[in-house]
């Protein structure tokens, strides 16, 4: 039985845009901090040679480790280190080549606190993200990057809120400036995301999935109609080459709908059967290279509206046959 939702009243919807109103204008103050202090921590992580390593507590732990995970995907290699589990061991996966970037609205979190005379000693350069430069972590950072005076969207001003989503942005900042920086490309992402659809997209190429060998519908001139529908139903992909018997070379393509074309046209008979299919096939038909990427290709066949393609090699030497099916199979759209 569907459940049928009420209109949310409007005092609901009065906090959800207040909420919304009072994490913007954080957002707003934080932009105000911004100077060349970040301008000098982007130069300090381009410049590491070791690992990015983002530490924070509660709720600021949640926001380092997407940062963290946010510069990997984007060219800078970095973890999550979680404070409390740093002071118990976990803090030898620091090295002096490294810099750690340690997150704390307030800048007195007791498990950061404990660790920065061990950072302190092993001239690790330490990064933080706090309110203010007042802070006990602040005044301990190389870089102290601080994301100004605002309250928190909770009415009770307890829960953070409006802290860790500028927390989250000045990560963001960070991270993409590094990626500009970088001169990243959506190959580098995708080297990092191989298991994601985007990655799949962007890696993929016609020759990973391409039907090639005995596996290519193909005919010679002079095959029957006949006969070329037996190698369409046979290799399933809705289609037919059509080569020169002796060279090999492409010279026309004979599909479905160029099937349902002839029978328009002339009633299916013997005559018709017998046809050769150099007569009936499409000439010059539309073909792609091994070597691009399988999402150009689904690009040209929703552009010419065409279910199937055919693949040329170096040579234009015939090398493999694609349709749609492969396409989405191999999560390509």
């Amino acid at each position: 039985m569907p459940i049928t939702l009420k209109p949310a009243p409007k005092s609901l919807l009065d906090s959800a845009f207040a909420t919304i109103a009072t994490e913007q204008h954080a957002i707003d103050v934080l932009k105000g901090e911004l100077d060349e202090r970040f301008e000098k921590a982007c130069h300090v992580l381009l410049a590491c040679t070791g690992k990015v390593v983002v530490t924070g507590m509660g709720k600021s732990g949640h926001i380092a480790r997407k940062i963290a995970a946010t510069f990997a995907s984007t060219g800078t290699p970095a973890f999550f280190m979680h404070p409390g589990e740093a002071s118990h061991g976990d803090l030898g996966m620091l090295t002096k080549n490294d810099v750690l970037i340690a997150i704390s609205n307030s800048g007195e979190s007791t498990e950061i606190l404990t660790l920065l005379p061990v950072v302190k000693r092993h001239q690790i350069t330490l990064i933080t993200i706090t309110r203010n430069q007042k802070s006990t972590m602040a005044r301990l950072a190389d870089i102290a990057l601080t994301s100004g005076e605002s309250n928190e969207a909770c009415p009770l001003g307890l829960a953070p809120t409006s802290s860790t989503t500028t927390a989250l942005v000045l990560g963001d900042a960070l991270a993409v400036a590094l990626l500009d920086i970088r001169g990243f490309t959506a190959d580098d992402f995708a080297l990092s995301h191989p298991g994601g659809a985007l990655g799949r997209r962007l890696l993929t190429r016609v020759s990973d999935i391409m039907h090639h060998g005995d596996m290519i519908p193909m005919v010679t001139t002079g095959t029957s109609l006949a006969d070329s529908l037996l190698e369409m139903t046979k290799k399933g992909l809705g289609m037919t080459a059509v080569v020169d018997e002796t060279s090999k070379h492409l010279l026309g393509l004979f599909t479905d709908g160029d099937l349902r074309r002839v029978l328009k046209q002339s009633a299916l008979s013997h005559d018709l059967l017998d046809q050769p299919i150099e007569k009936l096939m499409t000439k010059k038909p539309i073909t792609v290279t091994a070597q691009i990427l399988a999402a150009e290709a689904l690009a040209i066949m929703e552009k010419r509206k065409i279910n199937s393609i055919l693949v040329l090699g170096d040579d234009h030497q015939l090398v493999g046959a694609l349709n749609m099916h492969d396409l989405l199979q191999a999560g390509v759209m």
